[in-house]
């Protein structure tokens, strides 16, 4: 290496460094109740559907040991095991991580489900702000919140500090979702935990929520579609801009391997498995023949892709530059 490329990479690695610190920088006094003491941002991914911009932020991801106490619950384990290998996975651990997104349709700036919140950054979650906020975008900037349900890692985020976390947004939620979970019934149920915090995230943010059904619109190129079955009232939504159309699948698929090439098996976050089984195959078919793009939470970040139909199920194909041409 001469001089003079020497002088160019330290010129460049001089350079880089500053803006790493700025952007931690200004995330840190973007939010002051935020506990921000990364090196780096979040990942991020923004691309274009249409006229809309979409910025999907990954707010963590978490390993498990033993897959198969999660998914393929109603499977023998080798069985499970022997699905991830034939996928070049581990058979003994897996991750899920978790991908809100923001959709900017130039009228409205709209925040699908907001991750864990403050009570998961201890653990290097709860890092959706922090990712908007490396992305240009302010907690102030989103105009509306949709929950597509009400598990404790999409509403996680509701709140910060005991405050709004997006003081200048409405929210939209499916009726039968928010009915099911603040019912005084589900003390002393297995859903206690989850009634507990929608109760404590969710229900003082009741006054500015509009409830929807299934077919109704968010915004113009937003409408809301029921996909029951992972919990009583799971939604997903269909977005649509100049031609070009996108599924938001939420948790419709949990695993880009396990859920998706065998929809049929049970999984444990599932609340009605038979339902929830029946949804993934009546929206992967659709999404298959149709050729259409899904994002899905927990898929592999930045968690949009297609699917194929495979024998029993489908194959999950990651994006690449179908949204930059």
């Amino acid at each position: 290496m001469n001089r003079r490329m020497l002088l160019g990479s330290a010129g460049f690695a001089a350079l880089a460094a500053p803006m790493v610190m700025t952007r931690a920088a200004l995330a840190q006094q973007a939010d002051t109740s935020m506990d921000i003491n990364h090196a780096m941002p979040p990942e991020t991914h923004r691309f274009k559907m249409g006229g809309f911009e979409l910025v999907v932020v990954k707010d963590g991801s978490r390993p498990s040991a033993n897959p198969g106490e999660t998914f393929g619950t109603d499977q023998p384990v080798e069985a499970v095991g022997e699905l991830l290998a034939d996928n070049f996975l581990p058979t003994d651990q897996f991750v899920n991580s978790f991908s809100p997104v923001l959709v900017n349709t130039g009228s409205d700036i709209i925040l699908f489900d907001t991750g864990f919140g403050e009570g998961a950054r201890a653990q290097g979650g709860g890092r959706l702000i922090e990712g908007l906020t490396a992305a240009g975008y302010k907690r102030e900037d989103v105009s509306i919140v949709v929950l597509t349900h009400m598990h404790g890692d999409h509403i996680g985020g509701l709140m910060e500090s005991g405050k709004p976390a997006f003081p200048n947004a409405r929210y939209v939620a499916g009726r039968a979702e928010y009915d099911f979970w603040v019912d005084p019934g589900r003390a002393g149920t297995p859903a206690e935990n989850g009634h507990k915090g929608v109760l404590a995230n969710v229900k003082p943010l009741a006054e500015k929520m509009t409830f929807v059904e299934s077919g109704a619109s968010v915004v113009s190129g937003v409408t809301a579609e029921a996909a029951f079955g992972h919990t009583p009232g799971h939604m997903i939504y269909r977005l649509e801009s100049e031609g070009r159309q996108l599924i938001l699948a939420a948790d419709t698929a949990n695993h880009f391997v396990l859920s998706l090439q065998r929809p049929d098996w049970e999984v444990k976050f599932d609340m009605d498995k038979a339902a929830a089984a029946a949804t993934r195959k009546r929206v992967f078919d659709m999404a298959a023949a149709d050729r259409l793009p899904f994002l899905g939470y927990h898929m592999p970040f930045p968690a949009v892709g297609y699917v194929e139909k495979l024998d029993m199920g489908y194959r999950f194909v990651p994006k690449s530059y179908q949204f930059d041409i």
